[in-house]
């Protein structure tokens, strides 16, 4: 296994003419990130509870059944009215999924696949794999892609981890088969190959998030989302008038689900829907351009 991939510690800058279909300028994927029911749990068994949600103390030694509870308001609420959005301005999504949430969820991941979304692999529990052992983080990507393939009816060929791989994440993937993609990349705003082999890197972004909603993440309002993320839409969909681009959105259902946020992501489609030349696309369909586009081996 190499330690550090060579392909992220390049900064050399590439350019490529715009290979979308359609002639559109621009590609907007939006990721949509199921966890709820893979977040740590002392009352799962995990070793800990998670710290990360909508407030910020002192996180218990014991079950945490307020963090617990605000999971769980994405499958409840939030997953809803994010679909139905979807659906009314023809948005096709990755749902970027954790196999331990299908589990505990598999409505929502069949409900998703009805509507012609995408379902991708997100690990098992919602958590990061920087400094796994590669035993055992072949295990997960193996036991994760199994269930999802079961839950969804059809194999995930996608691959994103919480925040940091391990150095040995993307070679591991390569050696279990089936991923045609990752996404754990922050580098670019463009996909690229990953040399050698038959596999994209479709980076993935922090700031066109709504995580952003986080205590001191620095979206307050629905507003505060909406001004962000369609200010990157319009410089992308410029830039992509001779550059190959794509724009990263990624949503929590239990974050932009929330009642006082929901209307910034209607803004936001309504906004990208009035301009010509944008192509709303699953990451896979993403990562099967640019496969054609560079005859890739």
């Amino acid at each position: 296994m190499h330690a550090t991939p060579p392909d992220r510690r390049d900064f050399t800058p590439t350019h490529a003419p715009p290979p979308w279909p359609g002639a559109a300028r621009l590609a907007v994927s939006f990721v949509v990130n199921v966890e709820e029911g893979a977040e740590l749990s002392i009352a799962d068994g995990d070793e800990r509870n998670e710290p990360t949600y909508e407030i910020r103390e002192e996180v218990p030694e014991g079950p945490d059944f307020c963090m617990e509870t605000h999971f769980a308001y994405g499958p409840r609420r939030g997953y809803a009215r994010i679909v139905d959005l979807f659906d009314r301005y023809g948005v096709a999504a990755t749902f970027s999924t954790c196999a331990r949430a299908a589990e505990r969820s598999p409505w929502l991941i069949r409900d998703a696949v009805a509507r012609g979304h995408e379902i991708s692999a997100h690990g098992w529990r919602w958590e990061r794999h920087a400094g796994m052992d590669p035993d055992t983080e072949a295990q997960i990507i193996a036991r994760t892609h199994a269930a999802l393939a079961r839950i969804a009816g059809t194999a995930p060929v996608g691959w994103h981890t919480r925040s940091a791989p391990s150095g040995q994440s993307r070679d591991l993937l390569l050696a279990h088969g089936g991923f045609l993609y990752d996404s754990d990349a922050y580098d670019d705003d463009m996909p690229r190959l990953l040399s050698g082999h038959r596999h994209v890197i479709v980076p993935y972004a922090f700031d066109t998030n709504d995580m952003r909603f986080s205590p001191g993440g620095g979206f307050v309002q629905a507003e505060d989302f909406t001004r962000y993320v369609a200010g990157a839409f319009d410089r992308l969909l410029a830039e992509g008038q001779d550059q190959a681009r794509m724009l990263s959105v990624g949503l929590h259902l239990r974050l932009i689900g929330r009642p006082g946020r929901i209307g910034g992501l209607q803004a936001l489609l309504a906004h990208m829907a009035a301009q010509p030349g944008v192509w709303f696309a699953t990451r896979r369909q993403i990562a099967e351009c640019w496969l054609a586009r560079d005859g890739a081996p």
